[in-house]
């Protein structure tokens, strides 16, 4: 055990010198050089794994650090080309769109722009969209048709429950509320799939004039092309889909042939390099994941939740910072705790009081407990694709009285209050306490229903007629006022400038909320996301993964504002 202390210490320190030694070491770039980025895995909403999280097998990729880098190229004149090299990736279709977004960038800046698809196996449906913002698209040879067409799936797993003998009892305002089907149910109500057709149907119109305007087709052919799934690579090159089918060394060649900058090199290379001479300070205060009540930035499980604790506080210390101009709220939440998300809205709107302009911004998700924190918001800039809404409360109650027979215990049960019996497990609720449940619950739906009303200027009945539980997608949000803008992170720190007195064209230093943490507290808290990742999980699909790991961090027996469903498009 001692052995085992003194070589985290040694593999601490000698991390810190390796950093130290390295940290302000550029690298050398000549004029018309090739970038190669890499685009895969996973990407989340948060600042960069630190170092000693790194150390300890943090390997979780920062959203904004490649968004960054994208941006740094565009103003770097001694890159001239730039091959995107475009592996399997993790991610949902608000930050694919952003991606595609900032390959276009790259090529209104001038840079020759290649993506090369190296994806593997059938089906690369985002991935593939990423790829149609840049001015070529090579794929590699061995890889199959990424283009197959959008697909949901959906699980119930209230025939689960009946096996074991256990329920789950589901009390829930507005028809779309369907959350309880998930976990409850067996099968989609009419609602649920009115909603879900929907999702589907603007997913797949964006999806479609996405890859329209990239390869210069009409929609129609796109569809049809799309329909005609699995294709070859050779095929896809015939008719139009990609330009080449080749190695990365081709890609490379196609983009000018100039001499290769490697990303991890490039990383170090510094905004100063590329005349980044900022006049104001744009505060950037992550909220992702479920949201919980109490501190901290991770659960038990590794996953990565939005606790009311510590994004309050990071919002209070933005709003009192005099460097800090404006606040952009970067939000990728599903949302949780009705209660931690009014002590996060009520943060948000003291960041407002106090002169700083709070422009949200929606990554993924803003569903829920997520758009709750961010209705009060000056500007809400989300991508089309994201998904926002889901005005609604229900509260999920276990039953475990019949597994309990089944395994053999003995069980009994006293009380002493008329609404004692909401936090018995063993038994189901009588007539009165689900009446007494649904008062409490109504009562969190008319305060949401107001706290919508009073941010985005909507009457009660305006928001109601769009809540009710339902999702929708960012462009749907634009039309029913859940939005005021579509766009991503660029979007947001230029309205966030503008409305500062910057100017949208001006230089601005991105700070990152909350602030770094002490090297104890890093230590800490990538020790536990170390033994959260090492811990045996059982093996499941990557729906059923994601509901489970979204499950388990709500809490039970209380009102709670999430989605319907976990939505997943792929």
């Amino acid at each position: 055990m001692r052995r085992g202390r003194r070589l985290i210490v040694f593999f601490f320190f000698f991390g810190l010198l390796v950093w130290f030694l390295t940290r302000d070491v550029g690298p050398e770039i000549q004029p018309e050089s090739v970038l190669v980025l890499d685009l895969s895995g996973r990407y989340v909403e948060a600042a960069e794994p630190s170092l000693i999280g790194r150390l300890l097998g943090d390997r979780r990729q920062s959203f904004v650090s490649v968004w960054g880098e994208m941006r740094k190229v565009e103003r770097d004149d001694r890159i001239t080309g730039v091959v995107v090299r475009i592996r399997r990736m993790d991610l949902a279709w608000g930050m694919a769109q952003e991606l595609r977004d900032s390959l276009m960038e790259l090529r209104k800046s001038g840079r020759r722009t290649i993506a090369y698809l190296e994806t593997g196996a059938l089906g690369a449906n985002r991935e593939y969209y990423i790829a149609t913002g840049a001015d070529e698209i090579v794929i590699s040879p061995g890889t199959t048709s990424p283009l197959i067409g959008l697909g949901m799936e959906f699980f119930f797993l209230g025939g689960l429950w009946e096996k074991i003998g256990a329920g789950i009892e589901t009390v829930g305002s507005g028809e779309y509320k369907s959350g309880a089907e998930t976990i409850a149910g067996t099968k989609m109500s009419p609602a649920y799939r009115e909603m879900a057709t929907s999702l589907l149907d603007s997913a797949y119109d964006q999806f479609v004039a996405g890859i329209s305007e990239g390869r210069n087709l009409t929609p129609e052919r796109v569809r049809e092309l799309v329909d005609r799934a699995p294709i070859t690579a050779e095929e896809l090159q015939e008719v139009g889909l990609v330009d080449a089918v080749g190695h990365l060394d081709e890609a490379v060649k196609r983009a000018g042939g100039g001499e290769v900058v490697e990303a991890e090199d490039y990383a170090r290379v510094g905004l100063e390099d590329v005349d980044f001479e900022p006049v104001g300070t744009i505060a950037l205060v992550y909220g992702s994941g479920t949201v919980l009540m109490g501190e901290g930035s991770s659960s038990p499980t590794g996953s990565v939740v939005l606790t009311s604790d510590t994004v309050s506080r990071a919002l209070e210390e933005a709003a009192e910072d005099p460097e800090v101009d404006a606040i952009v709220f970067r939000i990728d939440s599903p949302g949780g705790s009705p209660l931690a998300s009014d002590i996060v809205w009520r943060a948000a709107e003291k960041a407002r009081e106090n002169g700083k302009p709070l422009i949200a911004s929606v990554s993924n998700y803003a569903a829920s407990g997520g758009y709750y924190v961010l209705c009060g918001a000056d500007a809400v800039v989300a991508s089309p694709g994201s998904l926002v809404g889901s005005i609604g409360v229900f509260v999920m109650r276990p039953v475990i009285g019949g597994l309990l027979e089944k395994l053999g215990i003995g069980f009994d049960s006293m009380t002493r209050g008329r609404s004692a019996e909401l936090m018995m497990m063993t038994r189901p609720l009588t007539q009165v306490g689900r009446e007494r449940l649904m008062e409490e619950i109504l009562a969190t739906y008319d305060l949401f229903v107001k706290r919508v009303s009073d941010g985005r200027d909507l009457t009660p009945a305006e928001v109601h007629e769009i809540g009710r539980g339902r999702v929708w997608t960012g462009a749907q949000g634009l039309e029913n006022g859940l939005v005021d803008e579509l766009g991503g992170l660029r979007v947001a720190i230029d309205r966030a400038k503008v409305a500062a007195g910057l100017g949208a064209d001006a230089d601005v230093k991105l700070v990152p909320y909350p602030m770094p943490k002490t090297l104890v507290q890093q230590f800490s808290s990538a020790l536990q996301g170390s033994i959260a990742r090492a811990t045996p999980r059982l093996v499941l699909p990557e729906q059923l993964r994601r509901l489970e790991a979204f499950v388990t961090t709500l809490p039970q027996g209380t009102p709670l504002l999430v989605p319907p469903f976990m939505v997943e498009i792929r």
